[in-house]
Protein backbone atom coordinates (compact mmCIF):
# COMPACT_ATOMS: atom_id res chain seq x y z
CA UNK A 1 0.00 0.00 0.00
CA UNK A 2 1.62 3.16 -1.04
CA UNK A 3 0.96 6.13 1.02
CA UNK A 4 1.92 9.82 0.09
CA UNK A 5 3.25 11.88 2.68
CA UNK A 6 3.37 15.53 2.41
CA UNK A 7 7.00 15.39 0.63
CA UNK A 8 5.42 13.31 -2.11
CA UNK A 9 2.48 15.07 -3.18
CA UNK A 10 2.75 18.85 -5.23
CA UNK A 11 3.15 21.43 -2.62
CA UNK A 12 0.91 23.97 -1.93
CA UNK A 13 0.91 27.18 -3.59
CA UNK A 14 0.76 30.22 -1.88
CA UNK A 15 -1.50 31.71 -4.12
CA UNK A 16 -4.03 28.85 -3.91
CA UNK A 17 -7.50 29.91 -3.44
CA UNK A 18 -7.88 28.06 -0.30
CA UNK A 19 -4.76 30.15 1.01
CA UNK A 20 -4.88 33.70 -0.75
CA UNK A 21 -5.86 36.26 1.43
CA UNK A 22 -9.31 37.43 0.69
CA UNK A 23 -9.14 41.14 -1.18
CA UNK A 24 -9.57 44.36 1.08
CA UNK A 25 -12.24 46.96 -0.26
CA UNK A 26 -11.52 50.23 0.50
CA UNK A 27 -14.68 52.43 2.02
CA UNK A 28 -14.16 55.65 1.66
CA UNK A 29 -14.50 58.00 4.77
CA UNK A 30 -18.19 59.43 4.07
CA UNK A 31 -17.52 64.08 4.97
CA UNK A 32 -21.25 64.44 5.05
CA UNK A 33 -20.73 67.83 7.15
CA UNK A 34 -18.72 69.08 3.50
CA UNK A 35 -22.09 67.67 1.81
CA UNK A 36 -24.33 69.92 4.26
CA UNK A 37 -21.94 72.88 3.89
CA UNK A 38 -21.82 73.10 0.59
CA UNK A 39 -25.90 72.63 -0.20
CA UNK A 40 -26.04 75.54 1.97
CA UNK A 41 -23.76 78.07 0.72
CA UNK A 42 -25.30 77.13 -2.77
CA UNK A 43 -28.89 77.87 -1.79
CA UNK A 44 -27.14 80.96 0.01
CA UNK A 45 -26.10 81.93 -3.28
CA UNK A 46 -28.63 81.33 -5.26
CA UNK A 47 -31.24 83.50 -2.92
CA UNK A 48 -28.74 86.07 -3.10
CA UNK A 49 -28.77 86.26 -6.64
CA UNK A 50 -32.59 85.46 -7.28
CA UNK A 51 -32.74 88.69 -4.80
CA UNK A 52 -30.31 91.19 -7.29
CA UNK A 53 -32.32 89.62 -10.38
CA UNK A 54 -35.64 90.33 -9.22
CA UNK A 55 -34.66 93.36 -7.74
CA UNK A 56 -35.32 97.03 -9.20
CA UNK A 57 -32.24 97.19 -11.04
CA UNK A 58 -31.73 98.35 -15.05
CA UNK A 59 -29.04 95.46 -15.66
CA UNK A 60 -29.50 96.17 -19.19
CA UNK A 61 -27.92 99.80 -18.56
CA UNK A 62 -24.34 98.46 -17.47
CA UNK A 63 -23.41 96.95 -20.82
CA UNK A 64 -24.90 100.05 -22.62
CA UNK A 65 -22.15 102.52 -20.55
CA UNK A 66 -19.94 99.42 -20.11
CA UNK A 67 -17.34 100.88 -23.29
CA UNK A 68 -18.59 104.42 -23.22
CA UNK A 69 -16.20 106.84 -23.39
CA UNK A 70 -16.24 108.73 -20.39
CA UNK A 71 -15.78 105.21 -18.73
CA UNK A 72 -12.91 104.25 -20.44
CA UNK A 73 -11.51 108.12 -19.58
CA UNK A 74 -12.16 107.27 -15.90
CA UNK A 75 -10.12 103.99 -16.20
CA UNK A 76 -7.58 105.25 -17.47
CA UNK A 77 -7.23 107.94 -15.33
CA UNK A 78 -7.66 105.24 -12.83
CA UNK A 79 -4.65 103.69 -13.63
CA UNK A 80 -2.71 106.58 -14.13
CA UNK A 81 -3.16 108.17 -10.73
CA UNK A 82 -2.56 103.96 -9.24
CA UNK A 83 0.70 103.70 -10.80
CA UNK A 84 2.37 107.50 -9.99
CA UNK A 85 0.72 107.23 -6.41
CA UNK A 86 2.60 103.76 -6.01
CA UNK A 87 6.01 105.09 -7.80
CA UNK A 88 5.89 107.76 -5.16
CA UNK A 89 4.89 105.73 -2.23
CA UNK A 90 7.51 103.25 -3.28
CA UNK A 91 10.74 106.28 -3.79
CA UNK A 92 9.24 108.04 -0.59
CA UNK A 93 9.31 104.28 1.43
CA UNK A 94 12.29 103.41 0.49
CA UNK A 95 14.47 106.97 1.67
CA UNK A 96 11.88 106.82 4.72
CA UNK A 97 13.04 102.63 5.50
CA UNK A 98 16.73 104.30 5.42
CA UNK A 99 15.98 107.25 7.62
CA UNK A 100 14.35 104.86 9.85
CA UNK A 101 17.54 102.30 10.07
CA UNK A 102 19.73 105.11 10.15
CA UNK A 103 21.97 105.75 13.47
CA UNK A 104 21.44 109.25 13.50
CA UNK A 105 18.87 110.07 15.41
CA UNK A 106 17.74 113.41 13.92
CA UNK A 107 16.87 111.63 10.29
CA UNK A 108 15.34 108.57 12.18
CA UNK A 109 13.18 110.44 14.45
CA UNK A 110 11.80 112.38 11.17
CA UNK A 111 11.18 109.48 9.64
CA UNK A 112 9.31 107.96 12.89
CA UNK A 113 7.33 111.00 13.00
CA UNK A 114 5.90 110.69 9.32
CA UNK A 115 4.91 107.23 9.40
CA UNK A 116 3.20 107.73 12.72
CA UNK A 117 1.37 110.76 11.25
CA UNK A 118 0.28 109.47 7.75
CA UNK A 119 -0.55 105.93 9.00
CA UNK A 120 -2.64 107.44 11.73
CA UNK A 121 -4.93 109.36 9.71
CA UNK A 122 -7.57 108.51 6.87
CA UNK A 123 -6.60 108.76 3.75
CA UNK A 124 -9.84 110.73 2.98
CA UNK A 125 -9.26 113.45 5.52
CA UNK A 126 -5.63 114.08 3.90
CA UNK A 127 -6.66 114.39 0.87
CA UNK A 128 -9.49 117.29 2.00
CA UNK A 129 -6.66 118.64 3.87
CA UNK A 130 -4.01 118.87 1.07
CA UNK A 131 -7.24 120.32 -1.06
CA UNK A 132 -8.39 123.10 1.11
CA UNK A 133 -4.83 124.46 2.38
CA UNK A 134 -5.22 127.48 0.83
CA UNK A 135 -6.98 128.28 4.01
CA UNK A 136 -3.01 128.27 5.45
CA UNK A 137 -1.20 129.36 2.17
CA UNK A 138 -2.79 131.98 0.50
CA UNK A 139 -0.18 132.02 -2.34
CA UNK A 140 2.63 129.34 -3.53
CA UNK A 141 5.65 131.26 -3.93
CA UNK A 142 8.66 129.75 -5.91
CA UNK A 143 10.10 132.98 -6.26
CA UNK A 144 11.40 133.52 -10.23
CA UNK A 145 10.22 129.43 -11.11
CA UNK A 146 6.47 130.05 -10.01
CA UNK A 147 4.24 132.00 -8.15
CA UNK A 148 0.10 131.44 -8.21
CA UNK A 149 -2.80 131.35 -5.56
CA UNK A 150 -2.67 128.07 -3.65
CA UNK A 151 -6.70 127.06 -5.30
CA UNK A 152 -4.73 127.13 -8.89
CA UNK A 153 -1.80 125.43 -7.80
CA UNK A 154 -3.51 121.85 -6.04
CA UNK A 155 -4.73 120.55 -8.82
CA UNK A 156 -7.36 117.67 -8.54
CA UNK A 157 -4.42 115.51 -9.99
CA UNK A 158 -1.79 116.96 -7.31
CA UNK A 159 -3.82 116.83 -4.28
CA UNK A 160 -4.49 113.05 -5.51
CA UNK A 161 -1.05 112.55 -6.39
CA UNK A 162 0.09 114.10 -2.47
CA UNK A 163 -2.76 112.66 -0.72
CA UNK A 164 -2.07 108.94 -2.07
CA UNK A 165 1.27 108.93 -2.84
CA UNK A 166 2.46 110.48 0.22
CA UNK A 167 -0.14 108.29 2.32
CA UNK A 168 1.48 105.07 0.35
CA UNK A 169 5.15 106.15 1.47
CA UNK A 170 4.22 105.33 5.22
CA UNK A 171 3.12 101.84 4.37
CA UNK A 172 5.62 101.06 1.78
CA UNK A 173 8.60 102.45 4.60
CA UNK A 174 7.48 99.57 7.49
CA UNK A 175 7.56 97.31 4.36
CA UNK A 176 10.92 97.99 2.70
CA UNK A 177 12.34 98.11 6.65
CA UNK A 178 11.03 94.38 7.07
CA UNK A 179 12.92 93.64 3.95
CA UNK A 180 15.95 95.47 4.86
CA UNK A 181 16.06 93.85 7.87
CA UNK A 182 15.61 90.07 6.69
CA UNK A 183 18.84 90.47 4.86
CA UNK A 184 21.71 89.14 7.52
CA UNK A 185 23.90 91.87 8.70
CA UNK A 186 27.05 88.95 7.57
CA UNK A 187 25.95 90.41 3.81
CA UNK A 188 26.74 93.73 5.17
CA UNK A 189 29.62 93.56 6.84
CA UNK A 190 31.29 91.20 3.85
CA UNK A 191 30.78 93.86 1.50
CA UNK A 192 32.28 96.19 3.71
CA UNK A 193 35.57 94.01 4.16
CA UNK A 194 35.69 94.32 0.10
CA UNK A 195 35.76 97.82 0.29
CA UNK A 196 32.07 98.71 -0.82
CA UNK A 197 30.53 101.74 1.01
CA UNK A 198 27.59 101.45 2.59
CA UNK A 199 25.71 103.09 0.10
CA UNK A 200 26.74 101.00 -2.87
CA UNK A 201 26.31 97.69 -0.55
CA UNK A 202 22.72 98.83 -0.16
CA UNK A 203 22.06 99.37 -3.76
CA UNK A 204 24.69 96.00 -5.10
CA UNK A 205 24.00 93.59 -2.10
CA UNK A 206 21.21 94.19 0.28
CA UNK A 207 17.79 95.23 -1.54
CA UNK A 208 18.60 93.07 -4.61
CA UNK A 209 18.06 90.16 -1.79
CA UNK A 210 15.19 91.93 0.15
CA UNK A 211 13.11 92.06 -2.76
CA UNK A 212 11.87 89.16 -2.15
CA UNK A 213 10.22 89.86 1.14
CA UNK A 214 8.95 93.38 -0.41
CA UNK A 215 7.51 92.66 -3.61
CA UNK A 216 4.46 90.40 -2.07
CA UNK A 217 2.81 92.80 -0.23
CA UNK A 218 4.01 95.52 -2.44
CA UNK A 219 2.03 94.02 -4.99
CA UNK A 220 -0.67 93.84 -2.37
CA UNK A 221 -0.27 97.76 -2.02
CA UNK A 222 -0.83 98.09 -5.65
CA UNK A 223 -3.89 96.48 -5.58
CA UNK A 224 -5.25 98.14 -2.90
CA UNK A 225 -3.94 101.58 -4.47
CA UNK A 226 -6.34 100.98 -7.40
CA UNK A 227 -9.41 100.66 -5.10
CA UNK A 228 -8.18 103.32 -2.76
CA UNK A 229 -8.50 105.79 -6.00
CA UNK A 230 -12.26 106.03 -5.96
CA UNK A 231 -11.65 108.47 -2.95
CA UNK A 232 -10.32 111.16 -4.76
CA UNK A 233 -13.95 111.77 -6.43
CA UNK A 234 -14.16 113.79 -3.54
CA UNK A 235 -11.74 116.30 -4.87
CA UNK A 236 -13.38 116.47 -7.78
CA UNK A 237 -10.86 114.10 -10.12
CA UNK A 238 -12.22 112.18 -12.81
CA UNK A 239 -11.21 109.26 -12.29
CA UNK A 240 -13.61 105.43 -12.83
CA UNK A 241 -15.69 106.19 -9.60
CA UNK A 242 -16.65 109.93 -10.23
CA UNK A 243 -17.68 109.24 -13.99
CA UNK A 244 -19.53 106.62 -13.26
CA UNK A 245 -21.55 108.53 -11.18
CA UNK A 246 -21.76 111.58 -13.00
CA UNK A 247 -23.47 108.97 -15.78
CA UNK A 248 -25.60 108.03 -13.69
CA UNK A 249 -26.88 111.18 -12.09
CA UNK A 250 -27.39 112.46 -16.08
CA UNK A 251 -29.54 109.27 -17.03
CA UNK A 252 -31.15 107.99 -13.98
CA UNK A 253 -29.36 104.91 -13.74
CA UNK A 254 -26.89 105.63 -10.32
CA UNK A 255 -27.16 102.18 -8.95
CA UNK A 256 -25.95 100.80 -11.92
CA UNK A 257 -23.35 102.65 -12.65
CA UNK A 258 -21.90 101.86 -9.41
CA UNK A 259 -22.58 98.41 -10.51
CA UNK A 260 -20.17 99.19 -13.44
CA UNK A 261 -17.86 100.62 -11.87
CA UNK A 262 -17.14 97.73 -9.28
CA UNK A 263 -17.26 95.33 -12.08
CA UNK A 264 -14.31 97.47 -13.63
CA UNK A 265 -12.33 97.31 -10.88
CA UNK A 266 -12.95 93.68 -10.44
CA UNK A 267 -11.71 93.28 -13.95
CA UNK A 268 -8.18 95.72 -13.08
CA UNK A 269 -7.62 93.77 -9.81
CA UNK A 270 -7.86 90.71 -11.03
CA UNK A 271 -5.07 91.53 -14.16
CA UNK A 272 -3.26 92.72 -11.31
CA UNK A 273 -3.29 89.80 -9.05
CA UNK A 274 -1.86 87.34 -11.94
CA UNK A 275 0.81 90.20 -12.46
CA UNK A 276 1.40 89.89 -8.90
CA UNK A 277 1.54 85.91 -8.86
CA UNK A 278 4.24 86.09 -11.96
CA UNK A 279 6.40 88.66 -9.81
CA UNK A 280 6.29 86.45 -7.04
CA UNK A 281 7.10 83.52 -8.60
CA UNK A 282 10.28 84.98 -10.47
CA UNK A 283 11.71 86.52 -7.73
CA UNK A 284 11.03 83.23 -5.61
CA UNK A 285 13.39 81.35 -7.89
CA UNK A 286 15.89 80.79 -5.46
CA UNK A 287 14.40 80.72 -1.85
CA UNK A 288 11.99 77.17 -3.17
CA UNK A 289 13.14 74.00 -4.78
CA UNK A 290 10.17 74.02 -7.02
CA UNK A 291 8.46 77.11 -8.21
CA UNK A 292 4.50 77.47 -8.02
CA UNK A 293 2.76 75.86 -10.96
CA UNK A 294 1.17 78.63 -13.30
CA UNK A 295 -2.62 78.58 -13.26
CA UNK A 296 -2.45 76.96 -16.70
CA UNK A 297 0.24 74.23 -15.24
CA UNK A 298 -2.73 73.12 -12.67
CA UNK A 299 -5.43 73.39 -14.97
CA UNK A 300 -2.88 70.50 -17.35
CA UNK A 301 -2.27 68.57 -14.76
CA UNK A 302 -5.49 68.23 -13.46
CA UNK A 303 -6.59 67.36 -16.56
CA UNK A 304 -3.68 64.66 -16.78
CA UNK A 305 -5.14 63.38 -13.26
CA UNK A 306 -8.46 63.08 -14.01
CA UNK A 307 -7.07 60.57 -17.73
CA UNK A 308 -5.39 58.45 -15.58
CA UNK A 309 -8.05 57.97 -13.30
CA UNK A 310 -10.34 57.02 -15.99
CA UNK A 311 -7.58 55.03 -17.48
CA UNK A 312 -7.51 53.54 -14.54
CA UNK A 313 -11.22 52.79 -13.83
CA UNK A 314 -10.74 51.00 -17.56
Amino acid sequence: MNKKGPEDGEPSSPESPSTAPALLKAIPVRHYGRYVSAVIAIALLAAIVSAFARGKINWSAIPDFFFDGRILDGVTQTLLLTFLSMAIGIVGGILLAVMRLSKNPVTSSIAWFYIWFFRGTPVLVQLMVWFNLGLVFEYINMGPIYKDYWSVFMTPLLTALLGLGLNEAAYMAEICRAGLLSVDEGQSEASHALGMTHAKTLRRVVIPQAMRVIVPPTGNEVINMLKTTSLVSAVQFAELLRQAQDIGQTSGAAVEMLFLAATWYLILTTLFSIGQFYLERYYGRGSSRALPLTPFQKVKANLASLGNRSGALR
